[in-house]
């Protein structure tokens, strides 16, 4: 049996994040009776109480307490549970035990936390994940820092992961020999084929049956094929501004529909100031959805999908839209053409472009937009399917062995 511990995910059952998402699904999907997975899971004020321990489709979950709030909790966060996972070693000495650690949140503190997990014979494998110091929404002292944070996970770990071969090629180069491993092991997505038979076109006509859909289309003023969409993480680098900009130029009659968290976020009236987009009733900020199914047919049923994120590795996003959208319409940057490759169209942050774009689209033949979306979903199928990646996940996990001395 290896124990697996994942670390530094705020935890499962998963709400939007793609390391929520990667957690939940490589859980949910595990088909070896090899693995026991373990989760830390950040502890909400309403958990508290809770036990410490929960099982969710046959791992087992720990909460940790997290004593400061933002950033620091994070730090904080991991830091703990990589205490807790060296105190379960001990007790479990002869346990085949791997500590997969993802993001660069533990910073300055993972030297200390490898060496003692190190000692106690843990294989320690980090994911890096997208360059997070690169992200506009961090000022130069927060970059450094990042920067700084990124090269004290790689330079700590057994085994560098990486979710693009893109973050591949700029970890090797960046820091060399420094870096004993790296492997490159991207995200995953579903492509649904049987979803209509709840939710889907057919149903849709005949009325209650297909009643989430119906009833969120009612609620949010919008129909099948009539709106664009985004959906990510409501920060200035996923390139939100760009796009409203670029859309609110354009003389398309759909509506752009955005699904993000903007409770009590600044840069929501940043960008209000910025476009002015409320004047424009095609921009519908509409909230969240957690519905999977749901949310899985909202993409379906969109004309075409905005990918504006910048700053890579694999975006859970983009799978997401591939696998389930016909027209995608891509940010021009390494990362996003790595993985949508032929199947998307591109558009650039020169002014005018993504309006050009707009109007492409527009006018594009329906066979066009139904032939890319085959592209899509085959690239899906091939490259970036859950279960080939839970079984590529697995084969490391099990079968990979590093020396540790």
């Amino acid at each position: 049996m290896t124990d697996v511990f994942l670390v530094a995910s705020k935890g499962i059952p998963a709400r939007y994040g793609g390391f929520e998402t990667f957690v939940e699904r490589l859980v949910r999907g595990r088909t070896s009776d090899q693995i026991k997975y373990h989760v830390s899971c950040m502890a909400q004020k309403e958990d508290l109480k809770k036990p410490e321990h929960f099982e969710y489709y046959g791992a087992d979950c720990f909460r940790v307490k997290v004593p400061l709030p933002g950033a620091p909790g994070r730090i904080w966060h991991v830091s703990l549970a990589l205490s807790e996972i060296a105190g379960w070693k001990k007790e479990h000495q002869d346990s085949d035990t791997v500590v997969y650690i993802l993001g660069c949140r533990i910073g300055p503190l993972m030297k200390y936390h490898a060496g003692i997990l190190r000692k106690l014979g843990c294989r320690i494998y980090v994911n890096p994940d997208g360059l997070e110091w690169k992200r506009a929404k961090w000022n130069m002292a927060a970059k450094r820092f990042l920067h700084y944070c990124e090269g004290c996970l790689v330079k700590n770990a057994d085994l560098v992961i990486c979710d693009a071969k893109a973050i591949e090629r700029y970890i090797k180069k960046a820091y060399g020999s420094r870096v004993k491993r790296t492997v490159y092991l991207a995200y995953g997505a579903d492509i649904n084929e049987d979803e209509d038979q709840e939710y889907g076109e057919d149903l849709r006509q005949k009325g209650q049956a297909g009643y989430p859909w119906m009833q969120w289309c009612k609620e949010k003023g919008i129909g099948a094929k009539g709106y664009y969409l985004i959906v990510g993480r409501f920060v200035p680098d996923n390139n939100y501004e760009m796009v409203i900009r670029e859309f609110m130029k354009s003389d398309s009659e759909r509506d752009l529909v955005i699904i993000s968290n903007i409770e009590k976020n600044k840069f929501y009236e940043q960008l209000k100031k910025n476009t002015g987009f409320e004047q424009d009733p095609r921009i519908k900020f509409v909230g969240t959805v957690y519905d999977e199914q749901l949310l899985s047919v909202i993409r379906k049923n969109a004309f075409a999908y905005f990918h504006g994120h910048e700053v890579g590795g694999t975006n859970p996003s983009l799978l997401e839209a591939l696998a389930v959208t016909d027209l995608n319409l891509v940010l021009d940057v390494e990362f996003g053409k790595e993985v949508a490759g032929d199947a998307a169209l591109y558009w650039t942050k020169k002014d005018g472009d993504l309006q050009r774009l707009i109007g492409q689209a527009e006018k594009l033949p329906q066979e066009k937009i139904l032939s890319l979306g085959k592209k899509a979903k085959e690239r899906i199928r091939r490259y970036y399917s859950w279960e080939k990646l839970v079984q590529d996940y697995e084969k490391l996990f099990t079968e990979d062995r590093i020396d540790l001395q």
